[in-house]
């Protein structure tokens, strides 16, 4: 079998990325709701409800589980990546966005007195913790529907 025709038959990995796609335009749904406006760009973004990132690595995690067991190794290393990722998704990631947002106020304090700066940095880098938990459940059970 060639190395294309393993992966189209990965279903851990299509489940995978089904899970994020979905989580994406959940966002865009959401985002559509909540300012009535209709943005695909968010199909590439960063950040919101749900987390894409946590929906992703708990899809993949509970395909290989249903797949090669819960007692397998390859599931122990989706759960553990699933879980570093998810901590980074609340966390790090969270933090940073923080940060940037207070740069930006002290950037556009600056501009104020009229130095002009470059551009903004992104402030929606991370996620809440509710973020992180729906896009976990999203990809249970995207993952338990595909598996």
């Amino acid at each position: 079998m060639t190395f294309v025709q393993e992966i189209s038959k990965n279903a851990p990995l299509w489940t995978a990325v089904l899970s994020f796609f979905s989580a994406q335009c959940i966002k865009i749904i959401i985002e559509f709701f909540r300012v009535k406006k209709f943005d695909v760009k968010l199909i590439i973004g960063s950040g919101g409800m749900p987390s894409s990132h946590a929906s992703f690595v708990t899809a993949l995690s509970t395909a290989a589980g249903l797949q090669e067991g819960f007692d397998s190794p390859v599931f122990a290393v989706a759960a553990v990546i699933t879980l570093v990722v998810m901590y980074d998704a609340a966390g790090v990631r969270r933090a940073a966005g923080k940060q940037a947002a207070v740069i930006n106020q002290m950037v556009e304090n600056i501009e104020n007195t009229g130095i002009v700066l470059d551009k903004k940095l992104k402030e929606l880098l991370g996620h809440s913790p509710v973020e992180v938990c729906a896009g976990a459940i999203l990809g249970i059970v995207i993952g338990i529907l595909r598996g």
